[in-house]
């Protein structure tokens, strides 16, 4: 089984609570308990990162689920391990349980750090823990809570008294559970970026366009109060609207630049530097609304079969010419997906109708908020 030596290599470097320290590894068996699962399941190659918790803080488990934020996506799957009470008997280990399960049911970090001192206060015989992997499970619940109605399903418990090998005298807890991502339109990874995180990006935005028309004063942006998703290069458009009419739209597929910063320059670079428009007054501001585009990483697709329309955007390149639409342009225009290509084709990319026939197509999916959806939500 091949480890990602270089995202686990690139956590390390970035945050001093990630280590290597081999002893960790050597008698912890958990990791080949849940392997076989995987490899049955998944049916390709994979890599993983093994992640032990040694910490006993719940602000340090903050801290790593804030490191691990930006993975949390449907490209990656998370398996946290845990037993749960441990040594009571039958009837006490159901107790226990019931009371972590519903607090983990419920995808609340704060109700899972109260069930845990619940338990302690019942005074139930023998428990020695409600979960041994406690800060595994609150680190999770630190992620999955950010998601918003992210589903979360009791599939399975179990005690080792259940077992016609177990002793119900003294018995450990098992639960499973499944951490259920809403389906959200192109499968754009809406987890990557919490309510405040597009908050900021709009504010920064608005801050930037205002402060390159000169209506507000430079403001030193401290990016280090930003989440990890803010910091993470990525690629993003911001398209100005005036009165509901397009007024601007520039951005970048890719970039090594932080999100935050990509969208600081886009959206200056959307007011004044548009060829399609004029430039925007200080005089539109009030008028202006603005919404971005958050893009995943591109896809190269072999078939038009593999794009669909309404939930991927397309970039497509022949020749040294390139041009890509939004996924959300074609809510906007009704057109086919053939219509579509054609569109991209001939007014983006300048290869004639026809020409995505021949040209090397990639996909991609967007995160799309706007200052009326956002900032003036009730």
């Amino acid at each position: 089984m091949e480890v990602d030596l270089a995202l686990a290599n690139e956590l390390i470097e970035q945050y001093s609570f990630f280590d290597y320290v081999e002893e960790a590894h050597e008698r912890e068996h958990s990791l080949e308990v849940q392997l076989p699962f995987l490899q049955y399941r998944l049916h390709k190659p994979f890599k993983i990162v093994p992640i032990i918790m040694g910490t006993r803080s719940a602000s340090m488990c903050q801290k790593i689920a804030d490191a691990l934020k930006p993975y949390f996506n449907s490209r990656n799957l998370f398996v946290v391990s845990s037993d749960f009470s441990h040594y009571p008997d039958y009837e006490g280990a159901k107790d226990a349980d019931s009371t972590t399960g519903a607090a983990i049911a419920s995808n609340s970090p704060d109700a899972f750090l109260k069930s845990l001192e619940e338990n302690e206060s019942k005074g139930i015989h023998g428990l020695a823990t409600s979960a041994c992997g406690w800060s595994s499970i609150l680190t999770l619940l630190d992620l999955s809570s950010q998601v918003a109605d992210m589903k979360v399903e009791n599939v399975c418990y179990q005690n080792s008294g259940d077992s016609r090998y177990g002793d119900k005298l003294r018995v450990v807890g098992y639960h499973a559970f499944a951490f259920i991502r809403p389906q959200v339109s192109g499968d754009s990874e809406e987890m990557f970026l919490s309510n405040d995180d597009k908050k900021i990006l709009l504010q920064l935005a608005r801050q930037s366009i205002e402060e390159k028309l000169g209506t507000k004063k430079p403001v030193k942006v401290d990016e280090s109060q930003f989440s990890a998703s803010l910091n993470m290069p990525c690629g993003a458009f911001v398209t100005l609207h005036n009165n509901k009419k397009l007024r601007g739209c520039i951005g970048h597929l890719q970039s090594d630049k932080p999100l935050w910063k990509t969208v600081w320059e886009m959206a200056w670079a959307a007011a004044l530097l548009d060829s399609r428009f004029e430039q925007v007054d200080s005089s539109e501001l009030n008028y202006i609304d603005i919404e971005i585009s958050v893009l995943t990483p591109l896809k190269r697709i072999q078939s038009i079969d593999e794009f669909e329309l309404g939930r991927d955007g397309i970039l497509m390149e022949k020749d040294g010419r390139h041009g890509t639409l939004l996924p959300q342009v074609a809510d906007k225009t009704n057109w086919t997906k053939i219509e579509f290509l054609e569109q991209c084709a001939k007014r983006k990319a300048g290869i004639g109708k026809d020409g995505w026939q021949t040209a090397e197509l990639y996909t991609y999916q967007a995160i799309v908020f706007s200052e009326h959806e956002i900032l003036e939500a009730p």
